[in-house]
């Protein structure tokens, strides 16, 4: 009798392939304008091609062997080959069909490229999850997925599909979004990190501050996005008006300015919460025991509350950097720049790529963001223990 011993790996294995079965692999246009028409995965698949479904069978016969560690590390192996076959076989087959059609062509990423890649990338992630608990090799798997198609768009192999030639086109407008964004991100966490820090540690200290001040941020918290960028914008402009000084040093209704503000705000209420919640989560026999040793209050807090509540206060921190650069987005609609804007040119112009071209470096920005304190908050609690 034939026992499934990986439910979740052979689930998402059928999904693969009714997703290859079923939806185009690839869209194809004969320029920019046209929408084209799409193209399955099975039609792509001649010759050598027919190789690539080598490690979906495997991956297939994984899911009835027994769990070891050996076979997770297979199962991750193996979605990370499948996830290079998948982008390197697009990669081929738009410059393919880009040579009969001159530089007009367009090819892009079809609605079953994205699932099925989806699908690897959990199937990666669920061995990596089986095979080990500890976060800092969790984040480190995971980020060595990327490898491989990393080094297919540094060796040109994708660079005839739609989405790598509007960033061929836009070349110069994407690194000033990054920079936008980056500075959006930075900008937001220096001031939070010094207004919100000194809060936190008045909710601990004072108890009687922490109600009317959560309240307060709690208000802040529930109005949205753009009403409270709108909100800025008069305030804003009627200081610029008032003292020329600081319409020359850019502050305005619009601009960088008002979106700081708003997201310095946003930041406060996670900030606070977490700086609270580490040093209240500080045993206070640890602190009685530093008492006994002749540490002075500024010793005990420098010395214990601080390294003890520092994951809790990176939490925090990551959470409020994550949240940052998804609503830096919106701060565009307001003159911030950042990716935003080429979310929002691509959405007036109905161009998928150029809305992808702002969305994707988005997504890889806040999951690098979030990685990297995941790593850090691990580190430091490997180094406690």
């Amino acid at each position: 009798m034939i026992v499934v011993k990986n439910r979740v790996l052979l689930t998402l294995t059928l999904l693969w392939l009714v997703a290859g079965a079923v939806l185009p692999f690839v869209n194809h246009a004969p320029n920019r304008l046209m929408s084209g028409h799409g193209i399955g995965l099975l039609s792509l698949l001649d010759g050598v091609r027919v190789l690539m479904l080598a490690p979906v069978l495997a991956l297939g016969w994984l899911c009835f062997i027994a769990p070891s560690r050996a076979a997770r590390l297979a199962a991750m192996l193996l979605a990370e080959v499948l996830l290079f076959c998948l982008a390197a076989l697009a990669g081929h087959t738009a410059s393919e069909l880009a040579q009969p059609a001159g530089g007009l062509a367009r090819t892009s990423f079809g609605s079953g490229f994205w699932l099925m890649s989806a699908l690897c990338l959990l199937m990666a992630a669920d061995a990596i999850g089986r095979m080990t608990d500890n976060h800092a090799l969790r984040v480190l798997a995971n980020a060595q997925l990327w490898l491989p198609l990393l080094a297919l768009a540094l060796t040109g192999r994708l660079d005839r599909l739609s989405l790598f030639m509007e960033y061929a086109n836009r070349q110069d407008i994407f690194q000033q979004a990054l920079g936008e964004h980056l500075i959006l991100l930075l900008g937001t966490l220096a001031p939070a990190m010094a207004i919100g820090i000194p809060l936190g540690l008045l909710c601990h200290h004072s108890p009687r501050w922490r109600p009317a001040l959560f309240s307060s941020l709690n208000i802040i918290q529930t109005i949205p996005a753009i009403a409270l960028f709108g909100l800025l914008i008069a305030p804003l402009s009627g200081l610029a008006a008032a003292w020329p000084w600081l319409r020359d040093a850019g502050i305005g209704g619009i601009g960088l300015a008002p979106a700081l503000i708003a997201l310095v705000l946003y930041a406060l209420l996670p900030l606070v919460r977490s700086v609270n919640a580490g040093l209240q989560q500080v045993p206070a026999d640890v602190i009685e025991t530093a008492l006994g040793m002749g540490m002075t209050r500024a010793q005990i807090f420098r010395r214990v509350e601080i390294p003890l509540a520092l994951p809790v206060i990176l939490s925090g921190i990551r959470v409020i950097a994550v949240q940052t650069v998804g609503m830096s987005m919106i701060a565009a609609l307001i003159g911030a720049g950042g990716f935003g804007a080429l979310m929002f040119q691509g959405l007036l112009s109905s161009a998928l790529e150029l809305v992808l071209l702002g969305v994707m470096p988005a997504i890889a920005l806040a999951v690098l963001v979030d990685a990297l304190f995941k790593l850090i908050i691990s580190l430091l609690e490997t180094v406690r223990r």
